[in-house]
């Protein structure tokens, strides 16, 4: 039984199945909303994904008005399209939020409500690091506040972290407070039947990663244990056949709820996590989807910080559904990286990145990337393991520090 003080909270209230995106309209009216934007990006509209939303307003009209579609979110949520997204929000003069889209339109719909709660001008003038607000510092932020998730990975409509790039400094920042998540979240399947394969893969790449970095954490908790378990054994279950197979309504709804389950975990055990770390640095720098830079180097960073996995590895291990590991820890987790690799290879994803155009005086500035990034305060990795992963993953020889 575990005794020392630890703190769980899940304050998103979750509606799951297919066809919740129905429900919109009305959510918004129930928390208070009236004049509500929808924040989404331009691929997502050009889908027709933003229209199965906006039509909803139009088909059920009632007290609440769509006054307004921001389709201009990029990948990262970036501090510029953040400032430009809340002037448009001012001059729509909204009154409530509503996010379509994935983790870079949730993370920026984040920045934007924690930026009108500051009265900011410029959100880059709070980003001075991380950004660390708890309860009873901080508090409710009353913005009603709907997101719609359409990829399964960052879990983002329920975290309480936003990731939130910097463009002038480079740097990917993590603004950390209970009440930028969504009120409420639609876990909607079928607005993720369209979504390619290869993204499918690494975003639920990056929902497994969340999984195993909390339930590793130094601050887990039987809660999180709870939660990390089980998104892994949804993940491991479901991961494949919604790849594909995308329009399999089970296996897409299967992955939303342990996306949101597995960031759960993750940012409520937050302490070390060197696999985001590094994903942060090489995204950063390189422009590396997120969830793609943490299926490369998810087995490579285990793999050179052993001694972290190796007390808790049997029951990642059962988790993955591995009948037959090694009794001994360090053969088991040889036998779990295999898996890892296995499915990693089963979804169509790389090993390396050798796919990106990487400047090579960069990869050899990567140790001071790497802690640079704010994701590392808390657990510095060693210089000697950073050039090891790196070398392991970038297509260029990067020699010796």
């Amino acid at each position: 039984m575990v005794t020392s003080m630890f703190q769980f909270t899940v304050r998103t209230t979750v509606t799951s199945g297919a066809g919740t995106r129905t429900l919109l309209p009305e959510t918004v009216r129930g928390l208070g909303g009236k004049r509500a934007v929808l924040f989404t990006d331009g691929g997502l509209t050009k889908a027709g994904i933003t229209e199965k939303i906006t039509e909803l307003f139009q088909i059920m009209p009632g007290d609440v008005q769509l006054v307004g579609v921001f389709d201009a979110i990029e990948q990262d949520a970036k501090a510029n399209i953040i400032n430009q997204a809340v002037q448009y929000y001012k001059e729509c003069a909204g009154d409530s939020l509503i996010a379509l889209g994935g983790g870079s339109v949730l993370d920026t719909v984040k920045g934007i409500k924690w930026m009108l709660s500051k009265g900011l001008t410029d959100i880059r003038e709070g980003l001075l690091g991380n950004v660390l607000e708890f309860w009873p510092q901080a508090q409710y932020i009353p913005i009603p506040h709907v997101a719609i998730p359409t990829t399964a990975g960052t879990g983002a409509e329920v975290s309480p972290i936003a990731v939130i790039y910097h463009d002038q400094l480079q740097v990917k920042m993590n603004v950390i407070n209970p009440f930028i998540n969504a009120d409420i979240a639609l876990l909607d399947p079928e607005l993720t039947t369209g979504l390619p394969a290869r993204i499918t893969a690494f975003t639920g790449f990056d929902a497994l990663t969340h999984a195993i970095e909390g339930y590793f954490s130094p601050q887990n908790n039987p809660m999180a244990d709870a939660y990390a378990l089980q998104a892994t054994r949804m993940i491991v279950q479901n991961l494949p056949t919604a790849v594909h197979e995308g329009q399999n309504l089970p296996a897409r709804a299967n992955m939303l709820m342990a996306s949101a389950m597995a960031i759960s975990a993750f940012s409520l055990t937050l302490n070390a996590i060197p696999v985001h770390n590094m994903a942060h640095a090489f995204g950063a720098k390189f422009g590396i989807p997120h969830g793609l830079a943490n299926a490369v180097l998810l087995p490579n960073v285990m793999n050179a910080l052993a001694p972290m996995y190796l007390p808790r590895i049997h029951g990642m291990a059962e988790a993955l559904g591995m009948k037959n590991a090694s009794e001994h820890p360090e053969e088991a987790l040889g036998q779990v990286l295999s898996f890892i690799r296995d499915l990693r290879e089963q979804v169509g994803l790389p090993s390396t990145f050798a796919e990106f155009d990487m400047d090579k005086r960069m990869l050899n500035k990567m140790v001071d990337v790497v802690h640079a990034d704010p994701s590392g305060v808390v657990f510095r990795i060693p210089d000697p393991i950073i050039q090891k992963v790196v070398r392991e993953v970038a297509p260029q020889t990067v020699p010796a520090r």
